[in-house]
């Protein structure tokens, strides 16, 4: 004797089988995505909590460390009114800001000179400014310390102990990477714009000015934001050329609290370290909109 099934049976149990197989499919290729997020939230979260709760532990130890914000206290940032740590502060921001800018206007004539000018010589100076980004300035700290010994005999001002020779080093390394990451991006605006301008009577200093470096506002923003990071927080060079306490950075000024095992003050090092992430957080969010636009679309067209 054959069964029949009713309509509206089968069509339950079809749906409920479609339910069962996208649970299935979400389990199998979607949820282990969210434990995986989950882990590295956590893994980079951890550390940026751990230094929160140490600023804000008296004593200025990093004892109990298992039990985060065990005691919760304004001690160790008010002690930083009794260090130099506002004067270091202001000298890194000066020295990271003057850097940053002057990365942004050497990288982009250079950028703008090597996509729009066709000059002998043109590839040779794009391969040797690829060839020298790939020795990290650092390694050349003993020349560098040698040269400004001998340059602050005839220029003080450019010589060792100084926050201005300081940038000048900065920048003498940031050429290259910054033109190689500029090239490409200009290179996406299309030509036709100059070629209208020029047509209008502009000059190459007016189409550079008032054309181009409007329209590649994205790139200059994260070359900026890369240069101010990397040269705020350097310690090496910095500790070789500042001599001098009150010409220190807030690297080489906060490493002293920590330096001796002995008497290293942990608490004022990350009341200190709070702070000092503040600038750049403030300029990341501030540039944030142009970060993805400025670090892919110029690695379309080369």
């Amino acid at each position: 004797m054959r069964t029949t099934h009713a309509p509206g049976s089968v069509m339950a149990r079809n749906a409920r089988a479609r339910v069962r197989g996208r649970r299935r499919r979400w389990f199998a290729e979607v949820s282990w995505k969210y434990v995986v997020a989950a882990v590295v939230v956590v893994y980079a979260a951890f550390p940026l909590v751990y230094v929160l709760s140490a600023s804000l532990a008296a004593g200025g130890t990093l004892t109990g460390s298992t039990s985060l914000f065990r005691s919760v206290s304004a001690e160790n940032y008010q002690a930083l009114d009794a260090t130099r740590f506002w004067q270091w502060a202001g000298n890194s921001l000066v020295v990271a800001t003057a850097t940053a800018i002057g990365s942004v206007l050497m990288g982009a004539a250079a950028a703008y000179a090597f996509s729009r000018f066709r000059f002998s010589g043109r590839r040779t100076g794009l391969t040797t400014l690829l060839i020298i980004q790939m020795f990290p300035q650092m390694l050349a700290f003993v020349a560098i310390f040698l040269l400004l010994l001998s340059l602050g005999e005839v220029i003080p001002v450019l010589g060792l102990n100084s926050k201005l020779a300081l940038i000048a080093v900065y920048l003498g390394g940031a050429l290259g990477s910054n033109t190689l990451l500029m090239y490409g991006f200009f290179n996406s605006v299309p030509r036709e714009l100059d070629e209208a301008a020029k047509i209008d009577g502009a000059s190459h200093s007016q189409i550079y000015w008032t054309i181009i470096l409007r329209l590649v506002t994205p790139i200059l923003a994260v070359v900026g934001l890369l240069s101010f990071i990397s040269t705020f927080g350097e310690f090496i060079l910095a500790r070789v050329i500042l001599t001098s306490e009150s010409n220190w950075t807030l690297a080489v000024g906060m490493y002293g609290w920590v330096s001796d095992q002995l008497n290293a003050n942990w608490g004022l090092f990350a009341a200190g370290a709070v702070l000092a992430a503040l600038p750049v957080l403030m300029l990341f969010l501030f540039l944030q909109k142009y970060i993805v636009g400025g670090l892919t679309a110029g690695s379309v067209k080369g």
